[in-house]
């Protein structure tokens, strides 16, 4: 098993992301991890190491470019919507975070997946919208909105939502319209609410029952860890 970052370029902009993968042996199905706010952390390497646990070679995708690493919420807001505003930007950083995860050794590129957490849930679904070839596309809490849901049909794989329930980021109005989208593009799609969950319910650097709009929640958490993992081996295996 190995672990290393990785430099890359998008554009003129220098990237940098964290690969886990096995070199050798059969091939792995891959999984793209599109991080959170904070973009490329122990937290999001953490989870990749997970994955590669399951089986799966990961690369963990740099949304903001090398070296840009906020950690304020005012500076991870203000980054993150430098990419929530300009969404074909967003898809290109994602595109070329899935570029690097199939130059992985040993990685099966037929049988590729991507996931994200908040900010990066809403990447994985924008890489979908964007007619990337992700068979399994899973989103923990992440913003379900696009600015044009037309592009739903251009999805190729299966969608999983995993939402806390009670997330005042994530409306049920939103949660509606997003499930709407899905409906009118045919994709085959799934959202799994999370009752007294709010945002970030899987983040366990949020403490349980921090006042505010996030906040870990222990069994939301192990439950949508359990649901990717039964949604991963349907699609990808």
């Amino acid at each position: 098993m190995k672990n290393e970052l990785m430099e890359y370029k998008e554009g003129s902009t220098t990237c940098e992301g964290f690969a886990a993968y096995v070199p050798t042996g059969d091939k792995r199905p891959g999984i793209l991890l599109c991080p959170d706010w904070m973009a490329v952390t122990p937290f999001s390497n953490t989870r990749a190491n997970m994955l590669l646990s399951l089986g799966y070679n990961v690369f963990v995708v740099d949304m903001y470019g090398k070296g840009v690493r906020p950690v304020a919420q005012d500076a991870c807001a203000a980054e993150m919507m430098k990419y929530r505003n300009d969404r074909k930007l967003l898809r290109s950083r994602a595109r070329a975070g899935l570029d690097m995860l199939k130059k992985l050794p040993n990685t099966d590129t037929s049988r590729l997946g991507a996931i994200g957490y908040c900010f990066g849930g809403t990447t994985a679904l924008e890489l979908a919208r964007d007619g990337a070839d992700v068979k399994a596309v899973v989103s923990f809490h992440g913003n379900l909105d696009t600015p044009n849901p037309g592009d739903a049909k251009n999805i190729k794989g299966h969608v999983l939502v995993l939402h806390g329930a009670d997330d005042p980021i994530v409306p049920d109005a939103e949660v509606l319209a997003f499930q709407k989208e899905m409906r009118d593009a045919g994709v085959d799609w799934q959202v799994v609410s999370y009752g007294n969950a709010v945002h970030a319910f899987t983040n366990w650097n949020i403490p349980a029952k921090t006042p505010g709009p996030a906040a870990y929640e222990t069994k939301a958490d192990n439950r949508s860890w359990v649901a990717m993992q039964e949604f991963f081996e349907e699609v990808l295996h």
